[in-house]
């Protein structure tokens, strides 16, 4: 049983398993290697002078699983709401879920076969995304959504500050109270 399933390991999918699995909550990621950040040239994000979308993916990967989060490479195939939370079914293997965190950018495919609402997109070539509120949250509780596929920018600091805001909420609801997660420089 994990705490968190992801689906999506792109700058909001692996944002939101870093925060995640930082917090101690047993976090697993699926993802099918179709980010369409793996076809991105960076120069706008952040704290980072230029990447390529590939290596951003990849340290992100990197961070996430450095706290524990576990990735596999596999295609969602459904999500069941069942007593115990989620069972989210792939194309390879099945797992179980307290919460789930739909970060699959431009790709909506899962949303009607899960009973997911959707509303129309607002950014460019983004046609559709899930109708979420401020928080995240989906029309199924327990299901959320981040990044892209939640209606936000497709930019890779907007999707990523928007993993890990839903991983806030996520790990807050979690708690029973208001998470947050603030390092200090060590002397």
């Amino acid at each position: 049983m994990f705490d968190v399933v992801i689906i999506g390991a792109g700058a909001a999918g692996a944002s939101a398993a870093l925060f995640t699995a930082k917090a101690g909550k047993k976090t697993l990621v699926v993802d099918n290697d179709k980010s369409m950040t793996k076809r991105a040239w960076i120069e706008n994000h952040y704290g980072v002078s230029e990447i390529t979308g590939p290596d951003l993916i990849e340290i992100g990967k990197k961070q996430a699983t450095k706290f524990g989060a576990e990735i596999v490479e596999a295609t969602v195939t459904d999500v069941q709401k069942n007593e115990e939370g989620f069972k989210v079914v792939t194309d390879q293997s099945q797992y179980q879920a307290k919460h789930v965190i739909v970060a699959t950018g431009a790709l909506t495919a899962l949303a009607e076969p899960i009973g997911l609402k959707t509303k129309p997109g607002t950014e460019p070539r983004i046609k559709t995304v899930l109708d979420v509120d401020t928080a995240g949250k989906t029309n199924i509780d327990g299901i959320w959504a981040a990044g892209t596929v939640a209606g936000v920018s497709v930019h890779t600091i907007i999707t990523a500050g928007d993993g890990a805001k839903v991983a806030i909420n996520v790990i807050s609801e979690i708690n029973g109270e208001r998470y947050v997660d603030h390092d200090v420089l060590k002397s």
